[in-house]
């Protein structure tokens, strides 16, 4: 029986499925050089409106949030595009209203900031990891609608995110970090120990995805087993969705420079840096 469009689609969407021949360094590099100037130009109007923007970015392990959120902030200043990764809660902090260390790190006017992880891993890691109740996953997925209610009535723009990657690819980049010293880092115990619960990640998505994908605040899912594509097209959709427009720039040229006037070089020696290169 053939199978319905809608459900193999889907399908895909889960399994983190794609169906385009993987991007080549040279395509990727010509278009992310055309979104990195459309970034700045997102920057400029966050700073001259006093805009506030919020991004979330959740995702399996591996899924290729770091990389994403590094794309989005190479060419941008990092006062402006701020990135949030928050440790694991301190005693105190596990004492106070869950999402109450989060609040601190919302956008001020004129920011953008990038959440690699966010409140939601109540519903994702704590919960599959047994550091939060069923009781307090489900409180929480119950209130947050209304946390980001809230959020979006302060005049914030809230974007969230969910990257979605596949079985064996993320069992590719899991083992590449292994024997990758420049990527070893990335691999924390609680990867390995979440790495093998794959479908209690799968049900947390799920109900995640059917209490907090609301149409005042919704998921946005990210086929990522290409990770070129990824982040193109994630951050196509982030600049499309935002009301941006370009802002009056000052023309910019050098001033002369100052004359010597009697300026000398120092016979002091230096210490320079050994040239091994």
């Amino acid at each position: 029986m053939k199978e319905d469009k809608a459900v193999s689609e889907t399908r895909g969407v889960r399994e983190g499925a794609s169906v385009h021949e993987r991007l080549s360094r040279k395509q990727y590099e010509k278009e992310l050089a055309r979104l990195h100037a459309e970034l700045v130009r997102l920057q400029e109007w966050a700073v001259y409106t006093g805009a506030k923007v919020c991004i979330v970015f959740e995702g399996r392990d591996g899924a290729g949030k770091g990389g994403t959120i590094k794309a989005i902030t190479e060419r941008v200043s990092p006062r402006i595009f701020r990135v949030i990764a928050l440790p694991a809660p301190t005693e105190r902090e596990k004492s106070q209203m869950y999402v109450q260390r989060y609040l601190p790190h919302l956008p001020a006017a004129g920011e953008i900031t990038l959440f690699d992880r966010s409140w939601y891993n109540r519903a994702g890691v704590e919960r599959v990891m047994g550091f939060c109740t069923d009781e307090q996953a489900t409180t929480f997925l119950k209130g947050v609608p209304l946390v980001e209610r809230a959020i979006i009535d302060s005049g914030i723009i809230l974007l969230k995110y969910w990257l979605e990657v596949g079985q064996d690819e993320q069992t590719r980049r899991l083992e590449e970090r292994i024997h990758d010293e420049r990527k070893i880092w990335k691999l924390s115990p609680m990867d390995l120990r979440s790495y093998s619960r794959w479908y209690d990640y799968s049900r947390a998505r799920d109900d995640m995805f059917e209490a907090t994908d609301t149409d005042l605040a919704p998921w946005y899912v990210v086929r990522s087993d290409d990770k070129r594509r990824a982040r193109l097209n994630l951050i196509s959709h982030l600049l499309a969705s935002i009301p941006y427009t370009t802002v009056p720039r000052e023309k910019v040229k050098l001033p002369k420079r100052q004359k010597a006037e009697g300026y000398r070089e120092s016979d002091r020696p230096l210490r320079y840096v050994p040239e091994r290169f």
